[in-house]
């Protein structure tokens, strides 16, 4: 175990010297500021790291991740990190980015009991119940599972659309919105969902759009 640590160690250190062979200004402009334009909100996929899929440098993407990228108006931790980025670094745009394949929403398709996280992706299974008719009309499982993935991203775009941070922020005129993706492991690709708002009715209204084009295959 101590040799994997210290493995880390030396990759931290390489990597240092790296930057400041390449750069040498680059951490003393990472201490002076943050102003990212991009709020990523992730699955904690270890497969998915946020910076090296947009080929943004550290400082440029502001990231929370959680098991199968959901966003709970309960969820302190979520509302905490979109309240700070939109509030205090004035953010842009909101990525939220599933990833096909991913464990979290397979779980939650299949019903698996996997424990604890079982209360966390009953939120994902809302989404499989609200649209189980479209879910059936996928022919193969991991087809299934990969368009549970894209839902699971449109609805989270709704559900941030909807919080007051954002609402708060769209009345007073801020330049913000939001975006789902869903990215491909097997290709590195990001797939855009065709569901992007500025305000709350445009999110209401690209998710329907996006259902309805699911339905027509």
């Amino acid at each position: 175990m101590s040799h994997q640590l210290d493995t880390l160690f030396k990759n931290n250190k390489d990597w240092s010297e790296r930057m400041h062979s390449e750069d040498p200004d680059f951490f003393a402009r990472l201490v002076n500021q943050q102003s990212p334009e991009y709020l990523w909100i992730g699955c904690s996929d270890s497969r998915v790291p946020a910076n090296q899929i947009i080929g943004l440098a550290p400082g440029e993407v502001f990231v929370h991740r959680n098991i199968a990228n959901v966003v709970v108006h309960t969820d302190l931790n979520a509302l905490s990190v979109i309240h700070y980025a939109v509030a205090m670094l004035r953010v842009k745009h909101i990525l939220v980015v599933g990833h096909y394949g991913c464990g979290g929403v397979k779980a939650a398709l299949n019903d698996n009991r996997i424990g604890l996280t079982d209360n966390w992706l009953r939120h994902v299974q809302d989404v499989r119940d609200r649209h189980e008719n479209l879910l059936n009309m996928v022919e193969g499982h991991a087809e299934r599972v990969d368009r549970l993935c894209e839902l699971n991203a449109m609805q989270q775009v709704v559900s941030i659309s909807q919080t007051s941070v954002l609402r708060e922020a769209w009345e007073r005129g801020q330049d913000v919105s939001v975006h789902g993706w869903c990215y491909g492991l097997d290709n590195g690709l990001v797939h855009d969902l065709g569901i992007s708002a500025s305000c709350r009715e445009e999110a209401l209204e690209r998710y329907r759009d996006g259902i309805e084009r699911m339905a027509r295959g």
